[in-house]
């Protein structure tokens, strides 16, 4: 041990085994918590809440397959988020189709049983749908007519339901399965602007609760999590945003926005086994920005 001139054991720890352990990347990615036919269904994860939660959960051993829609300018971008994923050593696999469309929706759920492989489960399916109307309910240049509810509602709320139930009955779910949603204080409070999302993120919590009560009995989990404010893109094409940051900022016990890590973070541990009696919750993670 000592023939490279160290003066003792604990100078070798120090210069060669702290080095080769602790700052070696590949031993950390090493440690897989799920099993290896395990997946995570991400509706809407090419950025945001969803893609965060992607990297996350493979980081810890998760396959991931994400649902989205894209424009061919932004592929580029998205591609190289997606190799990060593919770098943690687990598949990926991406379809960039039109989640809300049957014919997509069941194109990709017949390829997805190929992608998988056999005994292959879905472990989590984690919807991070943002696609809605944000227009004043009076005095706009455009006001909300009922097709601006029922074209959000659909979008962000509905598909959750139409995608679980045809995973379901296709038998993809794990035994012990988590479903995850989305919302926000938006759901329980009014803002202008924001009523035909309210009201889709009302439903989404709706339908999540039943899905827990419903389909317990099938080893299913659902839940929503109820995201701090947090700088997206999606955050940005409300109106008024910047307001709503500096808002929630001097709401926060922390003084800061939610990252969308600090959200990752808590699908992540929806996922683990010792999560197991969460069902049925809104769970807000926002650092006490609901509190106050």
């Amino acid at each position: 041990i000592f023939g490279k001139g160290y003066k003792n054991w604990r100078s070798w720890i120090d210069v060669e085994f702290r080095t080769r352990v602790f700052s070696t990347k590949s031993i950390v990615t090493m440690v897989k918590e799920f099993k290896e036919n395990e997946w995570a269904l991400i509706l809407g994860g090419s950025r945001g809440l969803g893609l965060a939660s992607a990297k996350k959960l493979a980081e810890h051993g998760m396959n991931i397959c994400i649902v989205h829609r894209d424009r061919k300018s932004e592929l580029d971008q998205i591609e190289s988020d997606f190799d990060e994923i593919r770098n943690c050593g687990v598949s990926l696999v991406s379809f960039n189709k039109d989640l809300l469309k049957e014919g997509d929706k069941n194109e990709i759920i017949s390829d997805l049983r190929k992608s998988m492989g056999q005994g292959a489960t879905i472990k989590c399916l984690l919807h991070s749908v943002a696609k809605g109307n944000l227009k004043p309910m009076v005095e706009g240049e455009h006001t909300l007519i009922n097709l601006d509810f029922e074209i959000t509602i659909n979008a962000m709320a509905l598909s959750l339901f139409d995608w679980f139930k045809s995973l379901f009955e296709a038998g993809f779910f794990a035994s012990d399965a988590r479903v995850i949603s989305f919302t926000s204080q938006g759901g329980r409070r009014a803002m202008r602007n924001y009523a035909a999302v309210s009201a889709a993120k009302a439903s989404l919590e709706a339908i999540t609760r039943n899905i827990a009560l419903e389909f317990a009995r099938f080893g299913v989990r659902a839940n929503c999590i109820q995201a701090g404010v947090t700088d997206t893109r999606s955050l940005r094409m409300i109106p008024g945003s910047d307001k709503i940051k500096e808002q929630a900022v001097q709401r926060n016990p922390f003084s800061r926005l939610t990252k969308t890590e600090d959200v990752a973070n808590a699908v992540y541990l929806l996922c683990k086994k010792e999560a197991g009696w969460i069902n049925g919750c809104i769970l807000p993670v926002d650092g006490g920005e609901h509190i106050s």
